[in-house]
């Protein structure tokens, strides 16, 4: 049963608990403290809104920066993971495997916002050896969600 409600509340936090309930063929009881010894045990960490920016008129730029560091003597990556993280910027921070060993993932409100980070804080870390920053043009889907949906096309059908 946790599984299935991981799932649903991965697709849809606001999710009626009596509906789920009923999807899951339970009692709203079990449910509710099946999803209540969940977030005791971290196992459900948070509940998001997924905004589509473009849709608004905030101005908003999200970078994936490639870092690759010297892990610490005795730390491994946790600890300097956990001083990038800090920094109110940064969105995600995952260790990775391949050229690079941390990805990190922000929101500015400009390219020089980001810039400015990646060239005054992340940079300057005595650990880090180089980054590689990419700006995210356009979201087609996240977390399972299609952003961009196709319009209609309005031409005029033209034939010989």
């Amino acid at each position: 049963m946790r599984d299935k409600i991981l799932r649903m509340l991965e697709r849809n936090s606001r999710i009626d608990l009596k509906d789920l309930a009923v999807m899951l063929g339970s009692d709203e009881v079990t449910v509710a403290n099946e999803i209540a010894q969940m977030e005791k045990e971290n196992i459900i960490c948070g509940y998001h809104t997924m905004i589509n920016w473009e849709n608004t008129s905030q101005e908003k730029v999200i970078a994936l920066i490639e870092v690759r560091v010297t892990p610490q003597r005795g730390m491994g990556f946790d600890k300097l993971a956990e001083r990038i993280y800090q920094y109110e910027e940064v969105e995600t921070v995952y260790l990775m495997s391949g050229g690079y060993d941390f990805t990190v993932i922000l929101d500015g409100k400009t390219l020089r916002e980001v810039s400015q980070f990646v060239s005054d804080k992340l940079s300057t870390l005595e650990s880090v050896l180089s980054t590689s920053t990419h700006f995210v043009l356009k979201k087609y889907k996240e977390h399972g969600t299609v952003l961009a949906r196709k319009t209609k096309d309005e031409r005029m059908l033209v034939t010989p």
